[in-house]
């Protein structure tokens, strides 16, 4: 319900009645006038502003970034696809605050954090999970970290949550190399999803697993990611895992890598397995692959 249009304010109840102005005729035009109720627009979770950057390379220079943009709406979900070695990961650290670009910014929520670290959350693409610690422990890991981190009594009654909803339930106290490499993906998961920071960036978290394993923890990243709809940013070499997990996919060029297509996924959520054998898939999928091909010719002609 809304309020403001639903509810009658009565006089004598902390309300104001307006006085007309100019003349105005106060009637039942005038009362019945709506009020300006638009909404301010809300700001991307990201947007990476024309970042240039590049390595110093003896008396050379390396550029790996050149003038790339980008936004990550409020709980969108945005992949990347491109050439390997062409500054995907570069692009995560600038945007982790870890490196800052020579030109060029990095807003969240509307905020100029160029260069500022603990703004995201962050999943490589090895779990990372640390082997002295429990699988609870290294859950708990982000929030220990975080200067906002609720009391650990309240964490942890949320971690065991998550980690039941997860398939993780009995291996609370259970050490990384007791678990498989699924197993340990969802751990990693968990920690980055528990993190307190709003947008979550994923860097080729499956590439390690099999085919198989790949497959259900897709599965599982669809149905998890519908409960919570965070800020993602996802790197990935698989065209059909972006079109499958993503709203809009950008497809970068060769190093220095710059976005050569924006691919908008039209697909309805929740998401099934089963849209990959339709045409329209199929076809956004034989296109974004031509487009690697056309790249990764220009790289051995270059």
């Amino acid at each position: 319900m809304n309020l403001q249009q639903d509810e009658q304010v009565q006089p004598g109840r902390g309300a104001s009645v307006m006085e007309p102005t100019h003349g105005e005729k106060l009637n039942s035009a005038t009362l019945d006038r709506p009020a300006n109720t638009t909404p301010a627009p809300v700001p991307p979770a990201l947007d990476v502003v024309n970042v240039h950057a590049s390595f110093r390379e003896r008396r050379s220079k390396l550029p790996v970034l050149n003038s790339l943009s980008l936004t990550v709406e409020q709980g969108e979900f945005v992949a990347i696809v491109g050439p390997s070695g062409c500054g995907k990961s570069t692009l995560f650290h600038i945007i982790g605050g870890l490196l800052k670009p020579q030109e060029g910014q990095v807003l969240m929520n509307g905020q100029n954090v160029t260069g500022q670290r603990g703004k995201i959350s962050y999943m490589p693409q090895q779990p990372a999970l640390f082997p002295w610690r429990t699988i609870e422990d290294n859950v708990l890991l982000a929030g220990e970290v975080a200067s906002s981190a609720p009391p650990r009594t309240e964490a942890l009654a949320e971690a065991r949550k998550w980690l039941s909803s997860v398939g993780l339930a009995g291996f609370e106290q259970a050490y990384p190399h007791m678990l498989s490499g699924g197993m340990q993906q969802r751990a990693a998961f968990l920690r980055a999803l528990l993190s307190p920071q709003e947008l979550m960036l994923l860097d080729e978290p499956f590439s390690a697993l099999d085919a198989l394993t790949r497959s259900d923890m897709q599965r599982w990243l669809l149905d998890i990611w519908e409960q919570n709809r965070r800020s993602v940013l996802f790197i990935t070499h698989n065209i059909e895992e972006a079109l499958l997990l993503a709203d809009r996919v950008y497809v970068l060029s060769n190093r220095p890598a710059t976005v050569l297509h924006e691919v908008h996924v039209p697909f309805d959520r929740p998401r099934r397995e089963e849209i990959t054998e339709e045409s329209a898939f199929l076809e956004r999928k034989r296109q974004i692959a031509q487009w690697m091909r056309e790249e990764q010719q220009k790289a051995r002609l270059s």
